[in-house]
């Protein structure tokens, strides 16, 4: 097993070594500090497709300041971190890759929201994504529609 880091180098070999879904539980217990979505993972079988660029335009936010978001944060926290995530993106920083779901057709941004608002302040039109799933048919329309984004 190769040693853990919170970057996209990291994922990647994890990723060649079919240990994927292994480096998604250590970054959410660590630098991505989200026990709970890694624990709800854990509750069932997920299907992780490999890491994947993808459109950004796919993903919308759901954490933010904003009163539609689903997960509300203050303001000024989420624009200090989105200013210093879009510094480290364009000083080419090695930064983790996306997590999202697909689900019923469409994707949920699970992880990354603060690094998808950065790239997308920045106007960065792809980022690499990890990809879960949880249903047989989902896995299979992902596969069919999106495979071809796969590294």
């Amino acid at each position: 097993m190769p040693n853990y880091a919170g970057t996209l180098t990291s994922a990647k070999e994890y990723a060649s070594l079919g240990k994927l879904e292994e480096w998604v539980h250590a970054y959410l217990l660590s630098d991505g500090n989200n026990l709970g979505f890694s624990d709800g993972l854990k509750k069932t079988e997920r299907y992780f497709f490999g890491l994947a660029n993808m459109p950004l335009a796919l993903f919308t936010r759901c954490c933010g300041p904003e009163p539609e978001m689903k997960y509300r944060v203050h303001p000024g926290g989420f624009e200090r971190k989105v200013t210093s995530l879009a510094e480290a993106v364009q000083n080419g920083a090695d930064l983790p890759p996306m997590i999202v779901q697909y689900v019923n057709g469409g994707f949920e941004l699970n992880d990354g929201n603060h690094r998808w608002e950065a790239c997308h302040r920045l106007g960065v039109a792809e980022a690499t994504v990890v990809v879960w799933i949880t249903e047989k048919e989902d896995y299979e329309e992902f596969a069919a529609r999106f495979g071809a984004y796969l590294l």
